[in-house]
C-alpha cells in the first residue's frame, strides 16, 4: 500500500518541473558570486590536470584536510560534480546553474514521493510545490556551492525511501534496503554532512510509524520488563536488532568522518560566530534565541540575507532581554507539537512525528547547541528542514480545507503563499547576479555586518572603483572597530591608490589587535589564517623601501613565530631574501615552504629562481621542470626555462626550449615576449624567414618592442636586405632617440648602401652628444670626415678615438693610412681621396660594428620579484619582468663564435686589400 501511494505520476512530476522552471529561469543568468569565488574558481581540484585522488584529500574548497586552515568541509562528490561541469564547460556559469536547477527538481520529486507516505496524494502535492517555490531555497538553488545541499538531500530521501520497505511480510527483516541504506546516508555524507542525520530519522520511522509504537506503549513495556512482569516481545527485539545495525554504521561513518577531519575541528573566529566565544549565559540564550529565527525565517522570507554573521543578530546577553519571549514562545510550540506526536496514535500523529523529525534533526548539525559552527545563520542549511515545515503546513491546510466552512478561504490562502512565495523567489534570483547586487541586497536587510560592507568594497574593488571601495572598507571599520580583516582591506585599497603612508597607517592598525607573540606560545588555534596575511601585506608595502627591508624581514618572522605552517610566509620572505642579495637564505625559505606543499608548482619555480641567482642552471631547469609536471600550463616555468636552455647555448636543448615557448604563446597569446624569444631561437638556427615572421608578430602585438624592432632590423642586415631594415630603425629611433647600437646600424647601412654621407654623419653625431666617449660612433665619424674629403679633420678625430681606445689596433692603421695620405698629398686643404677610402673605413667599422651589434643577439629578459595582493590574500611569485630594454649577454655558443670570427676575417682580408690600393701597391 506505501508504495502505490508513494508513486509519482507524470503530471504531477511535469507541474513541478514546470514550477521550478518558471521560479528559476532567472538563475541561469547569474554569475559565480560569495561562496562560489572559493569553491569553483580558486579551486584547482576542479581541473583536468589535478589528480582525481586530490579531491578526496582536500577540503571542499581544495585546501588539504591535513592543513591546520581547512575548513574540514569534506564532500569530494560534490566537488566531483563541480569537475564535471569544467570538464564540459570550464568556467562557463551558466551550467553550473542550470546543473542545480536540475537538482532542485530531482529533490522536489522525491520529496513528493516521501510526503505520500504521510499525506494525501492532493496533500503531497501541495507540500512539494510550497517546498519548489520557497524562497528561502534560493541561496541552495542559485548560489552553486548550495549544490551540496541539493546533492545531500536527493541521496537523504533516497535512503529514507529505501529504509521504508525493510520491513517485510509478518514484521520481518529484508536486508538488503538495510544495506542499500547504509550505502547511501555514506553518499549523502560525501556530498554534505548533514547527510548523516537521516539516520535518526529511519530510527524514529522504525519505532513510531513502521511498528506503530506511542511513547506511553514503549514506557509501560519497559516498566513492565524492569518489574520483571514480562519479556520484551519478538517484534521489539527485531527492531532493537535493526536499529543497532543502524546505529552501528552510523558509528562507522562518524569514526571514519573523524579520522577524515584527522580529529580536528576548523578554526572560528568571533567574527564569523560571536555567540560562540561568549561566557555564560550569553552564549546559551544567543544560541536559542537563533532557534525562534530560523523558524521565523520559514514562516516569512520577506527579509533574505546572504550573510548573518558578525553583528548582524546582537548577542542576547540578559535573561531580561524582551527576545527571550520568542525563544519561550517557540520552544513551547515545539513541545506541544512533540507530546501531541509521541503520544496519541493515529495518522495525524504520525505525520506530525515525522515532519519535526525532518526539521529538527537535520538541523541539529547547524544548530551551534552540541559544537559551534562558522556561522550564526545560514539559509542554505534550512533546505532539508524546510521539507518538514511544508509537511506541517500541507498538513495544517488539509485539516482547514475538510471543514465546509473554511474550504474556500483555506484555497485562496494556498494560492496567496504559493504565488507569492513564487515572485520572491523569482525576485531573489536576481540578488546572485553579481556579488554587488548580493551584497547590496543583503545591506538593505542588515547594516551592523562589517563583513557586508566589505563584501560590497571587495565587489567594487574587483571593477577597480578603488575610491568607491574605500568607502565601504573605512564603513566596515566603523561598524565593527575591531575586525582586523576590514583594516587590511582599507590598507590594500590606500595601496592600490598609491597612498602608502596611509596604508602603513591601517595595515598598524589592523596588526595592533592581533594577539601579542610570546615566544614558545602557540597561536594557531587562535589566529585566523588570513589574518596572518596583515604580516605579508605590511611587509610587502614598507619592502619597496630598500632602507626597511630589515624591517620587512622581521615581519616575516613574526608571521611565522605565530604559525609555523603559514606557507606563504616563507615564499615571501623568500622573494625577500633574493631582493637583499641573500639567496642561501631564500633557497632555505622555499625549501621549508616546499616541506610544507610539495605540491605547489610556484614555489618550485621560485626555488629554480633561486638557483639562477646561484649560478647553478641546471638546478634551476631541474626545479623548473618539477614546477611543470606539477602544473603543465605554468606561464612563467615555462618562458623561463626555455630561455635558460636557449641561454645555455646547447644547440640539443633548442627544440624542447621552442616547444615550451609555443605552449607559452598558447597559454598568453598577447604576450609579444613570446614571439620574439621564438625569433631568437629561430635566429639561433639560421631560420630567417621563421625569425622574421616571429619578430614581425611580436611587433605587432608591441609596436615599441626595442628588442624585437633591433633585432629584425640586425636580421635584415645579416641577410643582405639592409634597405629593408632602414624603415625598422627608423621606428626604433622614433621610440628611442638615445639607441646607440640602433643608431650605428643605420649609419652603416645610409653610408654603404645609401651613399647617404649627411644621415650617416647625424646618426653618429647623435650618438657622441648622447656618449662622447663611444669608440665605435667616433672612429665612424672619422670614417665620415674620410669620406667627406676633409683628411685633418679626419686625422684629429682619429687620434682622439685612439686615445679613447689604444688597444684597438685598427685605428692605429687607419690613422698611418690618413697621416701617410697627407704627406704624400703635400697635406694640401681639401686634399682627396680616392672613392676606395670610403670602403676602406666602411669595411673597417662594418667589422668592429658587426661584432658588436651580433652581441645583441641573444638578449634575453631579467628576473625579479613582484608582490600581487589580492583582497589580502597574499599570492606572490617569482616573476619575471618582461623587459623590452636590450641587454647584451656575455654567453655565446661555440658555433656563433665560429661565424663571428668567420666574419671577421672575410673583414680583415678585405681591408688588407682596400689598404693595398690606398698606399698605391
Amino acid at each position: 500500500l506505501l508504495e502505490k501511494m508513494a508513486d509519482v505520476s507524470l503530471k504531477e512530476a511535469a507541474l513541478i518541473v514546470g514550477v521550478v522552471a518558471a521560479c528559476y529561469w532567472n538563475s541561469l543568468f547569474c554569475g559565480f558570486v560569495f561562496d562560489d569565488v572559493s569553491a569553483i574558481l580558486d579551486n584547482k581540484d576542479l581541473h583536468p590536470s589535478t589528480p582525481l585522488k586530490n579531491l578526496f584529500q582536500n577540503d571542499f574548497w581544495g585546501t588539504p584536510m591535513s592543513e591546520e586552515r581547512s575548513h574540514k568541509s569534506y564532500r569530494p562528490l560534490t566537488v566531483l560534480t563541480f569537475r564535471l561541469n569544467y570538464l564540459f564547460s570550464e568556467l562557463n556559469a551558466v551550467s553550473y546553474h542550470f546543473l542545480n536547477l536540475v537538482f532542485h527538481v530531482v529533490v522536489c520529486v522525491v520529496f513528493l514521493k516521501v510526503c505520500k507516505l504521510f499525506l494525501d496524494n492532493r496533500s503531497s502535492v501541495v507540500a512539494s510545490l510550497l517546498f519548489a517555490v520557497h524562497p528561502i531555497h534560493t541561496e541552495a538553488v542559485t548560489g552553486v556551492v548550495g549544490r551540496a545541499e541539493l546533492l545531500s538531500s536527493i541521496f537523504f530521501l533516497a535512503a529514507f525511501l529505501s529504509y521504508t520497505k525493510s520491513k517485510g511480510p509478518d514484521n520481518t527483516i529484508v536486508w538488503t534496503p538495510i544495506a542499500v541504506t547504509v550505502f547511501l546516508v555514506a553518499v549523502a555524507t560525501l556530498c554534505k554532512e548533514q547527510g548523516i542525520t537521516v539516520v535518526g530519522i529511519c530510527c524514529v520511522y522504525e519505532v513510531f510509524i513502521a511498528q506503530g509504537y506511542t511513547l506511553p506503549v514503549l514506557l509501560d513495556t519497559a516498566v513492565q520488563i524492569l518489574r520483571g512482569k514480562g519479556s520484551i516481545p519478538f517484534s521489539m527485539l527485531q527492531t532493537l536488532l535493526k536499529l543497532i545495525v543502524l546505529m552501528f554504521s552510523t558509528l562507522l561513518l562518524v569514526v571514519v568522518r573523524v579520522q577524515v577531519i584527522q580529529s580536528q575541528l576548523p578554526v572560528f573566529t568571533r567574527f564569523d560566530n560571536p555567540a560562540a566565544v561568549s561566557p555564560s549565559p550569553a552564549r546559551q540564550l544567543t544560541f536559542n534565541y537563533l532557534l525562534p529565527v530560523n523558524a521565523w525565517l520559514l514562516l516569512n522570507p520577506s527579509e533574505l540575507c546572504c550573510d548573518w554573521t558578525m553583528g548582524t543578530i546582537p548577542l542576547v546577553e540578559s535573561l531580561l532581554d524582551v527576545r527571550n519571549v520568542a525563544t519561550l514562545t517557540f520552544f513551547c510550540f515545539l513541545g506541544s507539537l512533540i507530546v501531541f506526536s509521541l503520544r496519541y496514535p493515529g495518522d495525524s500523529s504520525k505525520t506530525v512525528l515525522m515532519a519535526l523529525c525532518l526539521i529538527v534533526l537535520p538541523f541539529i548539525p547547524a544548530s551551534n547547541l552540541f559544537f559551534p559552527v562558522g556561522f550564526v545563520v545560514a539559509e542554505r542549511v534550512l533546505y532539508v528542514p524546510s521539507m518538514g515545515f511544508c509537511i506541517l503546513v500541507a498538513h495544517g491546510w488539509k485539516k482547514l480545507s475538510n471543514k465546509s466552512v473554511l474550504r474556500k478561504i483555506s484555497w485562496v490562502c494556498l494560492a496567496a503563499v504559493l504565488f507569492t512565495h513564487a515572485l520572491k523567489t523569482l525576485h531573489r534570483n536576481w540578488d546572485w547576479e553579481s556579488e554587488y547586487t548580493l551584497f547590496m541586497s543583503a545591506l538593505k536587510v542588515n547594516k551592523n555586518n562589517a563583513k557586508l560592507w566589505n563584501n560590497v568594497g571587495h565587489a567594487l574593488e574587483n571593477e577597480k572603483n578603488f575610491e568607491r571601495a574605500l568607502q565601504f572598507f573605512i564603513q566596515a571599520t566603523q561598524v565593527q572597530p575591531d575586525d582586523i580583516g576590514a583594516h587590511m582591506n582599507v590598507g590594500r585599497t590606500y595601496k592600490n591608490l598609491n597612498k602608502t603612508k596611509e596604508a602603513e597607517e591601517s595595515y598598524m592598525i589592523a596588526k595592533s589587535l592581533m594577539p601579542q607573540i610570546i615566544p614558545g606560545k602557540k597561536y594557531a588555534a587562535r589566529v585566523a589564517p588570513n589574518h596572518l596575511n596583515v604580516y605579508i601585506n605590511l611587509a610587502n608595502l614598507i619592502r619597496a623601501n630598500e632602507s626597511r627591508l630589515e624591517e620587512a624581514d622581521q615581519l616575516y618572522r613574526q608571521a611565522i613565530s605565530m604559525r609555523p605552517d603559514f606557507k606563504q610566509a616563507y615564499i615571501s620572505r623568500g622573494e625577500l631574501l633574493l631582493k637583499m642579495n641573500k639567496p642561501l637564505k631564500a633557497k632555505e625559505a622555499y625549501l621549508r615552504a616546499l616541506e610544507l606543499d610539495r605540491t605547489n608548482a610556484d614555489l618550485w619555480y621560485n626555488l629554480a629562481i633561486v638557483y639562477i641567482e646561484l649560478k647553478d642552471p641546471t638546478e634551476a631547469l631541474k626545479n623548473f621542470n618539477r614546477a611543470l609536471e606539477l602544473n603543465p600550463t605554468h606561464k612563467l616555468a615555462l618562458f623561463n626555462s626555455a630561455l635558460l636552455m636557449q641561454e645555455s647555448g646547447d644547440a640539443r636543448l633548442r627544440p624542447e626550449a621552442k616547444q615550451r615557448l609555443l605552449h607559452y604563446v598558447k597559454e598568453e597569446p598577447q604576450d609579444a615576449n613570446g614571439y620574439f624569444n621564438l625569433g631568437m631561437l629561430a635566429m639561433d638556427d639560421k631560420k630567417d624567414m621563421e625569425a622574421e615572421a616571429w619578430m614581425k608578430k611580436a611587433i605587432r602585438l608591441q609596436p615599441n618592442f626595442r628588442s624585437a624592432l633591433f633585432n629584425l632590423a640586425l636580421l635584415y642586415s645579416q641577410t643582405a636586405k639592409e634597405l629593408m631594415a632602414l624603415p625598422i630603425l627608423e621606428d626604433l629611433l622614433r621610440y628611442y632617440p638615445d639607441h646607440t647600437k640602433g643608431l650605428i646600424l643605420k649609419g652603416d647601412i645610409l653610408m654603404n648602401q645609401k651613399k647617404d654621407i649627411v644621415g650617416a654623419k647625424m646618426c653618429f653625431e647623435k650618438i657622441l652628444e648622447l656618449d662622447p666617449n663611444n669608440v665605435q660612433g667616433k672612429h665612424n665619424l672619422c670614417v665620415v670626415y674620410f669620406e667627406e674629403r676633409d683628411l685633418i679633420k679626419a686625422e684629429k678625430c682619429l687620434v682622439e678615438t685612439l686615445a679613447l681606445a689604444p688597444h684597438e689596433e685598427y685605428i692605429q692603421r687607419h690613422l698611418n693610412i690618413v697621416r701617410s695620405k697627407i704627406a704624400s698629398l703635400g697635406a694640401t686643404e681639401g686634399s682627396s681621396l680616392p672613392a676606395d677610402g670610403t670602403a676602406t673605413a666602411a669595411a673597417e667599422e662594418k667589422k668592429n660594428s658587426f661584432q658588436n651589434l651580433k652581441e645583441v643577439k641573444n638578449e634575453q629578459k631579467t628576473t625579479q620579484t613582484t608582490v600581487d595582493n589580492n583582497k589580502g590574500h597574499s599570492k606572490n611569485k617569482k616573476r619575471t619582468e618582461k623587459n623590452n630594454m636590450d641587454k647584451d649577454t656575455p654567453k655565446k655558443s661555440t658555433k656563433e663564435i665560429k661565424d663571428i670570427e668567420k666574419k671577421r676575417v672575410a673583414a680583415l682580408k678585405r681591408l688588407e686589400e682596400i689598404e693595398r690600393i690606398l698606399n698605391g701597391e
